[in-house]
């Protein structure tokens, strides 16, 4: 590691860190690669959803939104906090510092946000399948989507405001070429409580209902049909049963494996500033969930292999691409 200055003709300047060797070309290069395929895939999902009239549902409304926040997190986010691993030197000002740090806030909190919302709808669907759509409309969803979203930038404008941190003038810099954020004490326990704790707890509850719901409807399914005799379809509902199973296992297990280390490691820390090597690590665990939720709520449906092909093959620029039909049942 060479240390040299990231504005040598300024007597204030942060010195510049530039980390080099095969170790660190190789996590260069494997989080580089995170970041794209962030970009691919959340991309595939957006026009997918955007394009194909067939999939303009409510809870598809939900994917695309997650996948908005996911693609800031794959596009902007990951890729400065790689340049930064290269080279710890911020060369783009105080307002550039701001919009970034903005960005990546709400990013995060859109995602988990838009979360909660898939949970909810979910339940909705599980609980009151005959009324669900009478009750979830694309129309109201839309709104609870952009209510979301306005919730999410106005706690992340409080939050970076109250940490000294939103406006130019108020962010402090030890030297000239940094760009840090240092989290309050006071208001790591009220971000523990706001981002973690109130949304695990409504999604790990929902997920948990949604389970027991859809064991006691398979139940009833599988005595219906074993007065019947119908052994065949006891076996596909078995293995339906199990499937819903375990994709909400991979939901919640995916969601607490990323963020519980992060949520820990900031209560106990005093002062968490964004250039610690542990906080460092604890972000890209957070990043590599915005990865990760495409595969979870998009991929494992069938509709998303079927525009995928569509889109690789360059048939979205057909005229009638946007009628295509996708699936034969509803998904």
């Amino acid at each position: 590691m060479t240390v040299e200055y990231c504005f040598p003709d300024n007597n204030s300047s942060c010195r510049k860190e530039v980390r080099t060797g095969p170790g660190n070309l190789f996590l260069f290069s494997f989080l580089s690669c995170i970041s794209v395929c962030t970009v691919f895939l959340n991309l595939f999902v957006i026009l997918s959803i955007s394009h194909f009239k067939q999939l303009h549902t409510p809870t598809n409304l939900l994917i695309l939104s997650l996948a908005v926040a996911d693609l800031l997190m794959g596009l902007v986010v990951m890729p400065v906090n790689t340049m930064q691993l290269r080279d710890s030197c911020w060369y783009l000002g105080k307002m550039a510092c701001t919009i970034f740090v903005v960005i990546s806030s709400i990013s995060s909190s859109a995602s988990v946000g838009n979360m909660i919302f898939i949970a909810v709808d979910r339940y909705i669907a599980v609980n009151d399948p005959l009324l669900y759509s009478r009750k979830v409309t694309v129309c109201k969803m839309s709104l609870c989507i952009i209510l979301g979203w306005s919730c999410s930038l106005l706690y992340d404008l409080i939050y970076l405001y109250f940490n000294d941190h939103l406006l130019p003038s108020q962010i402090l810099s030890r030297c000239h070429g940094e760009c840090i954020l240092i989290i309050k004490s006071s208001w790591v326990t009220i971000d523990l409580v706001i981002s973690f704790l109130c949304p695990c707890s409504v999604i790990l509850i929902l997920y948990s209902i949604i389970f027991t719901l859809a064991r006691r409807q398979a139940k009833a399914v599988r005595s219906v049909l074993n007065a019947t005799s119908n052994r065949h379809r006891d076996k596909v509902s078995k293995s339906s049963n199990s499937k819903a199973a375990k994709t909400l296992g991979i939901v919640v297990f995916v969601y607490l494996a990323l963020w519980i280390p992060f949520s820990l490691c900031s209560l106990s820390a005093e002062n968490m500033t964004s250039l610690s090597l542990v906080s460092t690590v604890l972000t890209w665990l957070i990043s590599i969930n915005s990865s990760v939720n495409p595969l979870i709520y998009a991929i494992f449906y069938p509709w998303f292999r079927a525009s995928a092909k569509y889109i690789v093959t360059c048939r979205l620029f057909n005229l009638s691409s946007s009628t295509f039909r996708l699936f034969s049942e509803h998904i």
